[in-house]
């Protein structure tokens, strides 16, 4: 009632304890308290923001400031609050404010990620060394029948210590999800320093890119790979089901659903897909995946997404969904969409849509078409297209992959390209091409070496192959006296 009636007032009070209180505890209790006002009542945001604007100040620099604070919980609430003061008032976060705290959210984001895997390769690291130990102790156990017994009861030791530890685990990566799982609050602490609040960030996230503006502003700081990133390492699925939502209200912008496999979005989540043992993960990956076909205005660009699926084996696992019995109906309507446009863009899929896509995949593998001589008859020429993206693609592969088999396919069709071309050994060089094939007749993997080694012959060999075909041309025009020549070098 009294914030009611005074709401000015309440905002002064707050924000001024806010700015000349230096106690952490004492912060604390302040947050907690504007954080509950907002949410009780989102309209309660334009209070902070009317107080503001009257006295002419930032009603964001206070809650920014504590940003830098050393106490995770601090930083935790004021980040809270900054969000919903984004988001719930009719006033938009200023620019620079904007950027700072979207870059801060990302370097949180990965740093928290970090940690979390950190604590997860450590804690398989252990569960290791226990089975190891297990397994010396039961081969070092004596030959005598009292010190086998022996032996066996030491086994049992490690293993229950090592379900102990298989239990922590199990609680570092659910407690995100359910923090009432731990069994103790020693084991709660645990989680929640390891987690470094990165479902707070998250949330946060997920919050700001609900509203469009601030969308390009994410991209601006290089979010989206950061959320790639993220995703394509080993992170539990409470962090993945956050990230794919933050990818998913991206897709609601009709130009970041054209740019977005620029990241390799589709790539990465069809692997979480095939993984994936939780119902929210699988919804909102396959919500993605809508969006990816529906959003984008170029229908060109619907269709190459279409293709990238199918590349990344997603038929596969819409028709094992299928089969399963879900309660969600949205999951049930999108399984059948994307199984129906997936399958049209099948039937009209030309062999050089699947190569491009495979090209711009990055993950080169030996498919028909690599080693059809009638395709590269027919399209070594539309390498050229859209200022050589796909060539550019394939040398870059070359600097970049450390995958041999990538290595492999990229040197073998630069080599195809070189021999249907007449140009092509020109173009490749002036890409830097020829360079990076010749470095990779070093290379450790045999296979690689064997490709490259190809590659290096067909550049070599063109200009020969090429001057015979002239000289072929010259003697057809002219009427030879006697045998006629074939150039053949």
């Amino acid at each position: 009632k009294y914030l009611q009636e005074n709401p000015a007032q309440c905002a002064k009070t707050l924000l001024n304890m806010l700015s000349h209180v230096s106690k952490d505890q004492t912060i604390q209790y302040i947050l907690v308290l504007i954080d509950d006002l907002l949410q009780e009542d989102r309209s309660r945001v334009q209070i902070f923001h009317d107080y503001a604007n009257k006295k002419k100040e930032s009603v964001w620099a206070p809650f920014l400031n504590l940003l830098n604070r050393q106490d995770g919980f601090i930083v935790n609430m004021a980040s809270r609050v900054v969000g919903k003061l984004a988001c719930w008032g009719q006033e938009q976060m200023p620019k620079s404010d904007l950027h700072f705290y979207l870059q801060w959210l990302k370097d949180q984001l990965t740093v928290a990620a970090q940690k979390l895997l950190h604590e997860m390769e450590e804690a398989e690291k252990k569960r290791l060394a226990e089975v190891a130990a297990a397994h010396h102790s039961h081969h070092h156990g004596g030959h005598g029948h009292h010190l086998h017994h022996g032996g066996e009861a030491q086994q049992h030791a490690p293993s229950s210590h090592h379900h102990q530890i298989a239990e922590r685990y199990r609680e570092i990566s659910s407690a995100i999800d359910d923090p009432q799982r731990g069994s103790s609050q020693e084991v709660l602490h645990v989680t929640l320093t390891n987690n470094e609040y990165i479902q707070s960030v998250g949330r946060c996230l997920q919050m700001m890119l609900r509203v469009d503006e601030y969308r390009f502003a994410f991209v601006t700081v290089d979010g989206i790979s950061t959320l790639i990133s993220i995703l394509s390492s080993r992170v539990n699925f409470q962090v993945q089901y956050q990230l794919v939502f933050c990818l998913w209200v991206l897709t609601f912008n009709p130009l970041l659903a054209e740019k977005m496999n620029k990241f390799n979005v589709i790539p990465i989540l069809a692997d979480i897909l095939s993984d994936c043992a939780k119902e929210k993960v699988t919804r909102i990956i396959l919500a993605v995946f809508r969006n990816l076909i529906e959003k984008p205005e170029d229908s060109q660009v619907a269709k190459e997404h279409c293709i990238a699926m199918v590349q990344c084996k997603v038929m596969k696992q819409l028709t094992i969904l299928e089969q399963r019995r879900f309660d969600d109906e949205d999951i049930t309507g999108d399984v059948e969409f994307l199984t129906e446009k997936l399958q049209n863009s099948v039937q009209d899929l030309s062999s050089f849509d699947e190569y491009a896509t495979e090209v711009k995949s990055a993950r080169l593998e030996w498919s028909p078409v690599h080693k059809s001589a009638k395709f590269w008859r027919e399209n070594a020429q539309r390498l050229n297209e859209k200022n050589y993206e796909l060539l550019r693609i394939l040398v870059h592969l070359l600097e970049t992959s450390k995958d041999p088999l990538v290595l492999s396919v990229a040197s073998y069709d630069i080599g195809e390209y070189v021999r249907h071309y007449p140009r092509g050994k020109h173009v490749i060089e002036q890409l830097g091409g020829k360079q990076l094939v010749m470095q990779l007749l070093a290379h450790e993997d045999p296979n690689v070496r064997y490709e490259a080694l190809l590659a290096v012959q067909k550049l070599m060999v063109h200009n020969w192959e090429y001057l015979g075909k002239q000289l072929e041309k010259e003697s057809e025009k002219t009427p030879a006296s006697g045998a006629p020549i074939t150039g053949k070098a």
